[in-house]
């Protein structure tokens, strides 16, 4: 099975457990890199179903195909990993790594904690990508990733969900990402997803609208959204590090 060319490759991946994920946690970055000309993919490790108000696993994939259009992004991939069951196994992280190989991103974007209260799959989610960023790059295992090439991700980002603390604990390096122009996109992606965000839970848009005007607000933009890098953040521009491109 033979990767992409350089055309169809993509320079960021963000993956989720479920769909609505991405959207809720960094859907506002994506657009905005979508804007800024950069080839950006979501990767759902399941299609999320059953949830109490959906019909069926076809109705949260149409959901989530229409949320990708609204965000411009320019693949979705689901996995068929099970959804309340999902856990960090060999299988998960083979399947994950064989996306990454296929389409070499520089840039993976995933969970970074647990979630108390939510979904535990979100913390499989996280260690599943961990290993699957790993995996991509070992050589000498052609016969498990069916002949993909090996691939070498630059650079592995944390994201929290809007409703959670916006730091995460052990981690060198907080950032904020403007996304002052793409906040409107954002929630109109979240908004996609009717079955799960139905009336009743109009509450939920205000509450991710609150956490990027915080997130914003603690980085001089009118709306943001955190995320991690594991390692310290480094600079070979100090003007650059410190004045954003719209401050210049």
């Amino acid at each position: 099975m033979a990767s992409l060319n350089d055309d169809e490759r993509l320079d960021v991946m963000a993956v989720g457990a479920h769909p609505d994920d991405v959207e809720i946690a960094c859907g506002g970055t994506l657009a905005r890199l979508v804007q800024q000309g950069y080839r950006v993919g979501v990767v759902d490790l399941t299609d999320g179903e059953p949830t109490p108000l959906s019909p069926g696993p076809e109705v949260r994939l149409a959901e989530a195909q229409q949320a990708a259009t609204v965000l411009g992004v320019h693949r979705r991939i689901t996995l068929d990993l099970p959804n309340r069951k999902l856990f960090d196994n060999f299988e998960a992280r083979v399947a994950l790594a064989k996306e990454f190989r296929r389409y070499r991103p520089r840039v993976v974007i995933g969970f970074g904690d647990k979630t108390p209260l939510a979904s535990p799959d979100h913390w499989q989610a996280m260690l599943i990508t961990d290993a699957a960023v790993f995996y991509s790059r070992l050589t000498k295992w052609d016969e498990v990733f069916d002949g993909l090439p090996v691939h070498t991700v630059s650079a592995q980002l944390y994201f929290r969900l809007a409703f959670e603390p916006a730091t995460l604990d052990g981690f060198p390096s907080h950032f904020v990402c403007d996304i002052s122009e793409t906040l409107e996109t954002k929630l109109a992606s979240v908004r996609c997803y009717q079955t799960q965000f139905p009336p009743a839970k109009e509450h939920v848009f205000e509450r991710i609208r609150g956490a990027a005007l915080a997130a914003g607000s603690s980085a001089g933009f009118a709306a943001g959204e955190v995320f991690v890098h594991p390692r310290v953040i480094g600079a070979t521009n100090l003007m650059d590090l410190v004045f954003p491109a719209s401050a210049r």
